[in-house]
């Protein structure tokens, strides 16, 4: 059964009760889910007010019982992967197989931040004098406010939640108001784990009234963003306007640089199905694709091959490749790309339409010769749609692949150790990853540059943002 949703303040999971609801859809079928209850003005200062008090005893607790809590949540989730991972299929559209490994690296980083939250270290600074005593401590910077998309629901708030957590911080997150089973399923496997109450509390509402209440209150000291770049950029300034530490993670375009020298086949094979993963709704997702002209033939035809056999269908299907996209509007802009597509003459060489009448399906789609200001070479579809282009030399490649104001991720297919190394010295991305995908682990930094925002979640940086620096002298 699909769990009704509801908020979570102070310790206490609360349903609609009369207050505003907003309808959860399954995108492979328009099904209604549930209803989901909006956040009150008043259920907000609940929940500041809870976490303000909470952190007054969470921040002094010893980081083995913070350690052990965490633990205990990874430890939950694993045992109940099968019901959350089918939610997430339901609410998000992604195949079960998916929503099972995002689920399982949940758990990952409930044990990452239970270890890391034990080695928030300080150091001794020599003295001048020898009667001068003069040190370095880290602290937790106090109530934190995070925003959490919907394209990975539990897995992206799992690596705000833990940091905040295993840092010493208190939080209030407001979850995908589209896929909101996630992170239901995160926060009740904490409360069932012996979190404290206030420690952490879920809303839910019209993301901008919730954003701008939480972020301009007193109380909160840091705010954490996955989003787009457009929004990201208002929550940052309006974070910036009151001194807020802030961490963002926003929007890519990742550029593919594939040389002529690669291992072309294996390639292909790697990069469509990556490209297709969740439908496309992925901010690494290899997004622009840059083909050395004499491998260019060869690339586009095993690409294309690869692209067109993938089978499109309910999460929830045995063999499906790729799901639903979340919902009719992400519909509508695959639309939209494609008519731009054609406007330019593009050639679409597989896919180009919605499947169906029945669900928010787009087919996993392949376009070639476009020209360089056509939308889908500078903006991120954020679907199932690539674009190939061919390129000459190196320099040419790496032009293109820094020419957008994105910084995120990127990609690099070659054989040759050199051009690896100069590629990945040259290309303005938070990761870069050659031969393969290998981002996105707990034990990873995940972060971007330029437009693509601002610190890394996960990784032995996983704490920055949620740490303060004290520097203490005696004599």
């Amino acid at each position: 059964m699909y769990e009704q949703p509801a908020l979570y303040i102070n310790g206490r999971f609360i349903s609609a009760e009369g207050r505003a609801t907003q309808s959860i859809t399954n995108p492979a079928t328009g099904e209604i889910l549930g209803q989901l209850p909006h956040a009150t003005t008043e259920d907000l200062d609940q929940a500041l007010a809870g976490a303000q008090k909470a952190f007054e005893t969470w921040k002094r607790t010893s980081p083995m019982e913070r350690s052990a809590i965490l633990r205990k949540a990874g430890d939950l989730l694993r045992e109940r992967v099968q019901d959350i991972a089918r939610n997430i299929s339901l609410d998000q559209g992604k195949p079960l197989s998916e929503a099972l490994a995002e689920t399982d690296k949940s758990a990952e980083h409930a044990d990452w931040h239970a270890e890391e939250g034990r080695r928030v270290y300080g150091r001794v600074i020599p003295p001048r004098q020898a009667d001068v005593r003069q040190f370095v401590v880290r602290e937790p910077v106090g109530v934190c406010v995070a925003f959490s998309p919907w394209n990975f629901p539990i897995g992206q708030a799992s690596r705000k939640v833990f940091a905040a957590l295993g840092s010493g911080c208190t939080l209030v997150i407001k979850g995908p108001e589209d896929s909101p089973s996630g992170v239901i399923a995160l926060v009740r496997a904490l409360h069932d784990a012996g979190l404290p109450a206030g420690c952490l509390n879920l809303v839910w509402g019209v993301p901008a009234d919730i954003s701008s209440y939480l972020i301009r209150s007193p109380i909160v000291r840091k705010v954490s963003f996955t989003g787009s770049t457009a929004v990201g950029k208002q929550v940052a300034a309006l974070a910036a306007s009151h001194m807020k530490r802030m961490t963002m993670e926003l929007g890519g375009h990742a550029p593919v640089l594939v040389f002529d020298d690669a291992d072309l086949d294996r390639a292909a094979d790697i990069l469509a199905r990556f490209k297709m993963r969740n439908a496309g709704q992925v901010c690494i997702s290899p997004s622009r694709f840059f083909v050395q002209r004499k491998a260019y033939d060869k690339f586009v035809a095993r690409f294309v091959d690869i692209t067109a056999s993938l089978k499109v269908g309910d999460g929830l299907d045995q063999g499906v490749d790729m799901g639903p996209l979340v919902h009719d509007r992400r519909v509508a802009a695959m639309e939209s790309f494609m008519d731009d597509v054609r406007q330019r003459k593009g050639e679409v060489l597989t896919g180009g339409s919605r499947v169906g009448t029945r669900g928010s399906f787009f087919a996993p789609t392949v376009v070639a010769g476009l020209p360089a200001d056509a939308r889908l070479m500078h903006e991120e579809p954020f679907g199932p749609i690539a674009p190939i282009a061919p390129f000459d030399t190196f320099e040419d490649g790496i032009q293109l692949a820094n020419a957008l104001p994105y910084g995120l991720s990127s990609y690099i297919f070659t054989e040759s150790l050199r051009t690896a190394t100069q590629a990945s010295n040259a290309l303005e991305a938070g990761m870069v990853n050659i031969n393969h995908y290998g981002s996105g682990a707990a034990e990873m930094p995940f972060g971007g540059v330029k437009d693509s925002g601002i610190g890394s979640e996960g990784g032995a940086e996983t704490f920055d943002g949620y740490l303060v620096t004290k520097f203490i002298t005696h004599r």
